[in-house]
């Protein structure tokens, strides 16, 4: 396992001190496949530092808790920390999550840690292949904030991250569903108003109350896409390349 190294972390401090962005998400005994362009955010410079901070301090705190086991990922959005990768048992995977959680700042943590092998460096390669896949497809996509969005791929799950609109968000699913590569699509999403969109900067720094999700067959009402399944979030799942991609939505953390 690899931790972080000091010159990364003195790096992301040191974009961190001059309130910008584009530190990597935290990565934990090996390297994650995480996008989310900067130049257009939806987070207040404020929130994304306090963002890039928590990747770096949750970071290390997992180390400590794998001793040099397990290959965890860690990407905060919103102060909300999703958690991906393996780890070798139950009981690491509920102590990593405890000691995420417990990390100055962090307002919910999404565990989707799976109990198993670490996976390879052709897995970890080809994960960075689908991101830069559906990064790109993102950015093509009319009516996408793709620089909103933070992407990250986990053994072929794309995870997508962001406060969305219902409309933004079932572009966005259709646009990593139907991306070579992908298994399985996660959605880690806020959803907000029209309104908010067009006005989305989070001046004060302060992370609002999520709106609440009432439906989850399909985004905002709308019907599920052919060949897609909705899973209430209970516990990871891989999906085999052979079987229809799945689509599932993470309720907002509070």
């Amino acid at each position: 396992m690899t931790s972080l190294s000091t010159r990364s972390a003195a790096l992301c401090l040191a974009l961190a001190a001059a309130g910008l962005a584009g530190c990597a998400a935290a990565v934990v005994g090996g390297a994650a496949a995480v996008g989310g362009l900067v130049a257009i955010d939806r987070r207040s410079p404020g929130t994304q530092v306090s963002d890039q901070t928590i990747e770096l301090r949750a970071g290390s705190r997992a180390s400590e808790v794998l001793g040099g086991r397990g290959h965890i990922n860690i990407t905060s959005y919103y102060r909300k920390a999703l958690l991906t990768g393996e780890v070798p048992t139950e009981e690491i995977r509920q102590r990593v999550q405890a000691a995420v959680a417990g990390t100055p700042d962090v307002a919910g943590v999404v565990n989707e840690l799976a109990v198993m092998a670490d996976s390879t460096l052709a897995q970890r390669s080809n994960d960075t292949l689908i991101t830069g896949k559906v990064k790109s497809s993102l950015l093509n996509a009319n009516g996408v904030p793709a620089n909103s969005i933070k992407v990250v791929t986990e053994r072929g799950t794309i995870y997508l991250m962001g406060r969305l609109t219902h409309r933004e968000t079932d572009l966005a699913t259709e646009v990593a569903r139907t991306t070579g590569g992908v298994q399985r699509v996660v959605r880690v999403v806020d959803f907000i108003s029209e309104q908010a969109a067009l006005h989305p900067s989070d001046a004060s720094g302060v992370t609002p109350a999520p709106a609440p999700v009432t439906s989850v067959p399909g985004i905002g009402g709308s019907p599920t896409p052919e060949g897609v399944v909705t899973h209430p979030v209970t516990q990871p799942t891989i999906v085999q390349p052979q079987q229809p991609i799945q689509v599932q939505t993470l309720p907002p953390v509070k």
